[in-house]
């Protein structure tokens, strides 16, 4: 695919190594009208699918668990804790660039790749610069774990603060492995305001490390559960979709190869003080097939179950439409305030997307509204919308995610009125 010119770049990317030898809104104007609702098959389709995506996942993940550990670049892997519980993740725009000069370095376990050994420019920070910002890696610095790690907040001597994503010291995971290469080569391929920004890697005797941008409010799904902030309104919600969508159309069409993230959820979106998105974790990335007549990459399942795209799971067959039926996913979290999958529900509600889509076609918005918005008639109309384009992410034919930023445009200047 070549590369279209992007007006969403902030700056040129560049792939940062940490020095480790010293202790050995552009994408859419306003569309026009929404798309007519999907009719009553492509429903079916979403409310069938969802009721299967469960079961097919468990099923896939429990086989795949005990495969060989070889086949595990790819291996079926449900990590529902990236970042998700960061406390915050900010940091002063201008800082750190005085800090940077050039050095090409190998990155010794990527497979020869010169995807990652041609380096720009890097942080230069030693393993000892890091431990003493991190306070030691010390446990009150910690705001997030998860499979591939624990992040650290830290401090650098310059005044910025930074995210520290440590691995666990498991050299011999090739799952870990994976996942740290995957991160690093999708991080260096991107620059954007609604992506986190990256900092650089560093591999130190049993240690490997990545620092990214601190981003200080927490994740989406912190707000949605209401332990962060006083409640997002509607209009705050759009504005938030929106970024994310930009942030989705950048990665899937202005990098070359495009980039399909596969884990796009509420607990990996970090949310700044003013209440802007930024979409973080890149461990499941996966750049697309080079070739431009290809159509789907063929490979084995990762992602969170509930948002896991259901062809994807019968096919293995991971496209960049993936990435929008886990969006579709997202904008009925972001409507209802519900999680995907509510288990201690009545079984009509449990999983929540199909109960939502039973309230849009019964015609009942208002019941699949968030209890914490408010009940106006711009916002009403408003979660119609996005309930609507949701369906559309669901269905088995879906938008791109330009033209779902196109629509949120709509949505939110419904709001507005």
């Amino acid at each position: 695919m070549k590369k279209t010119q992007s007006p969403l770049i902030i700056r040129p990317g560049h792939i940062r190594k940490l020095k480790s030898d010293s202790g050995a809104r552009t994408t859419g104007n306003n569309a026009g009208k929404n798309r007519q609702k999907s009719n009553s098959h492509a429903l079916n389709y979403i409310l069938s699918a969802a009721k299967r995506a469960v079961d097919v996942f468990a099923a896939i993940f429990f086989q795949q668990k005990k495969a060989d550990s070889k086949s595990s670049r790819d291996s079926v892997h449900s990590n529902t804790m990236h970042y998700q519980a960061a406390e915050s993740y900010s940091l002063n725009s201008s800082a750190a660039h005085g800090s940077r000069k050039s050095l090409i370095s190998r990155f010794s376990t990527y497979d020869g790749s010169p995807e990652v050994d041609t380096a720009l420019s890097q942080i230069t920070l030693s393993f000892e610069e890091i431990h003493k910002a991190t306070g030691n890696f010390s446990p009150a610095n910690e705001i997030g774990e998860g499979g591939f790690g624990t992040v650290y907040k830290g401090r650098l001597k310059n005044g910025t603060f930074v995210a520290v994503k440590r691995a666990k010291r498991e050299p011999y995971d090739q799952r870990l492995s994976a996942e740290f290469k995957n991160e690093i080569l999708a991080l260096s391929k991107i620059e954007h305001l609604s992506l986190v920004r990256f900092y650089g890697y560093l591999e130190h005797r049993d240690e490997r490390l990545i620092v990214v941008e601190y981003v200080s409010n927490g994740t989406l799904r912190e707000h949605l559960d209401g332990t962060r902030g006083s409640g997002l309104e509607t209009g705050e919600r759009l504005d938030i979709a929106i970024d994310i969508a930009h942030a989705i159309t950048y990665l899937h069409t202005y990098t070359d190869p495009p980039i399909i993230h596969r884990d796009i959820k509420a607990s990996n979106i970090l949310i700044t003080e003013k209440l802007r998105a930024k979409v973080a974790d890149f461990g499941f990335a996966r750049l697309a097939a080079a070739d431009p007549s290809a159509t789907h990459i063929s490979t084995q399942i990762k992602g969170t179950v509930g948002y896991l795209d259901p062809e994807y799971l019968r096919m293995y067959q991971l496209t960049e439409k993936s990435d929008v039926y886990s969006f579709g996913v997202l904008l009925m979290e972001m409507v209802t305030g519900r999680h995907p999958i509510e288990s201690k529900r009545s079984a009509d509600e449990r999983v929540t997307i199909e109960w939502a889509l039973q309230k849009l076609k019964d015609g009942e918005v208002v019941v699949a509204m968030d209890p914490g918005l408010r009940r106006s008639l711009a916002s009403i109309q408003a979660v119609e919308s996005v309930l609507k384009l949701a369906c559309q992410c669901l269905s088995p034919s879906r938008p791109s995610m330009r033209r779902c930023a196109e629509i949120l445009w709509d949505s939110e200047s419904l709001q507005r009125k």
